[in-house]
């Protein structure tokens, strides 16, 4: 009951906030775990051209590298599954700091810090020390959805700046290409997220690309998987062409090949036709029941996946917030203050 009177009343902060700028609506059913310190519009004021600032900047971003979209979405996944969504994974190393860029997972692999530091520019101009990075990073990645045709929420808004990063804990909390749903589900659980999160929000590899080193074991695979369904041997001979007629560590493959830059339910699809690209995408219909239901699911009903892929980026981006006197505003996103 707690939960859904949670639920309810969001529903009308959203009614209320119904003519802002940017036109969201939340899901209505009840959406747990999200963060009672996070509020929406909360620059309504102090900030009113935030948000379309904001968007401005990722649509040209987008217009100018479609692949930008899912590079902008990945930065928000990265700095939450680390110490919580607090913009630690845009600082940058110096002669007495280690930041998380240079952790495995993000080396030579996150991109799009340019269009961060662009938008936080402008926002220092229109209004010194107010958004913060880890709020331009959960909006940018609601905005990277919607200019991919997907579904829009509300962004809760009131996170501040860490003061330090972990290369430690970005080595070893974010989900690996590789992983099985045993590990995908304790890397979520980590974090206080759910199997049910898991599923949802592995649907944003709807759009972007990987290296062929990310999905290599994919490329061994012969044309039956052990305990899952047929592979498709058509789909990873052309993996095998791709990834052998160049150089592997920079190569590109689309992780959904038939809609590469459209934010829709193919990825669940491909799924079930033994086309996902990375081993961990297609664990989700080899590796447990669960997970597959859901994706079955998901590739049935494109509507439901978007309500439950923006009520899991809502608890996403709740986790472990800096608000109150902790963290700070940062000038700039890639040094503290």
């Amino acid at each position: 009951m707690a939960k859904c009177l949670l639920g309810f009343c969001l529903m009308i902060l959203v009614l209320a906030n119904a003519f802002a700028k940017t036109p969201t609506t939340l899901n209505e059913t009840c959406v747990d775990d999200i963060g009672f310190d996070l509020q929406f519009n909360i620059y309504q004021e102090s900030c009113p051209e935030a948000e379309a600032i904001i968007f401005s900047w990722v649509e040209t971003a987008i217009s100018e590298d479609p692949r930008m979209a899912a590079s902008l979405l990945r930065l928000h996944f990265h700095d939450c599954f680390v110490n919580g969504c607090d913009a630690s994974v845009l600082l940058d190393d110096s002669d007495n700091f280690v930041g998380e860029k240079t952790a495995p997972p993000n080396l030579n692999s996150l991109r799009g810090f340019e269009v961060i530091d662009d938008i936080k520019s402008e926002l220092e101009s229109v209004c010194p020390e107010t958004v913060s990075c880890a709020d331009i990073l959960a909006t940018i990645a609601r905005d990277t959805v919607v200019l991919s045709g997907g579904p829009s929420w509300e962004v809760q808004m009131g996170r501040k700046d860490s003061l330090s990063a972990s290369k430690a804990a970005a080595s070893n909390n974010i989900p690996a290409p590789n992983s099985t749903v045993a590990t995908l589900i304790a890397n979520f659980q980590n974090v206080g997220l759910t199997l049910d999160d898991m599923v949802a929000l592995s649907g944003g590899h709807t759009i972007g690309k990987a290296r062929c080193s990310t999905f290599s074991s994919r490329l061994q695979q012969g044309t039956q998987s052990s305990n899952g369904p047929d592979v498709d041997l058509d789909f990873i001979q052309s993996l095998q062409r791709l990834c052998s007629e160049s150089e592997s560590t920079t190569t590109l493959a689309h992780l959904d090949l038939a809609t590469p830059a459209t934010f829709d339910n193919q990825y669940y699809i491909n799924l079930l036709s033994g086309e996902g690209l990375l081993p961990s995408d297609q664990a989700l219909v080899t590796d447990d029941e669960r997970s597959r239901g859901l994706v079955e699911s998901y590739a049935e009903d494109p509507l439901l996946f978007f309500d439950d892929f923006k009520n899991s980026m809502l608890r996403m981006g709740s986790l472990g917030p800096l608000t109150g006197n902790s963290g700070e505003i940062r000038r700039n996103c890639r040094v503290v203050n």
